[in-house]
């Protein structure tokens, strides 16, 4: 998924690991989503095993985490965990934090 255009509910996997993701949220733009530092694949792609991992992006994805940017702008669900971090333009994605509820005294 090179620089491609997703759409929210894509489901991708991972070139060089178990790992696949629904897409949730994605801005307008062209994004480069990758894990364990390889381009992610549509779910149909055949497995190839002429890829490897990049040790720097090698880090585990949790199942029913979701992954986010900094901004939050792009999110992703973890429908099945694997051994690679995802990135989106060479900036690795965070686990989701749950947001802090105000304290009802």
């Amino acid at each position: 998924m090179n620089a491609s255009l997703l759409k929210a509910g894509a489901r991708l996997k991972s070139a060089v690991c178990d790992t696949q993701i629904m897409v949730l949220r994605i801005p307008p733009a062209p994004l480069d989503l990758r894990c364990g530092g390889q381009p992610m694949r549509p779910m149909n792609d055949a497995i190839s095993t002429d890829v490897v991992m990049d040790p720097s992006f090698a880090g585990p994805t949790l199942t029913g985490k979701r992954y986010t940017d900094g901004d939050e702008t792009m999110e992703f669900l973890c429908t099945k965990g694997g051994a690679g971090a995802l990135s989106v333009n060479g900036t690795a994605l965070a686990v989701k934090q749950a947001k802090q509820l105000p304290s009802s005294d």
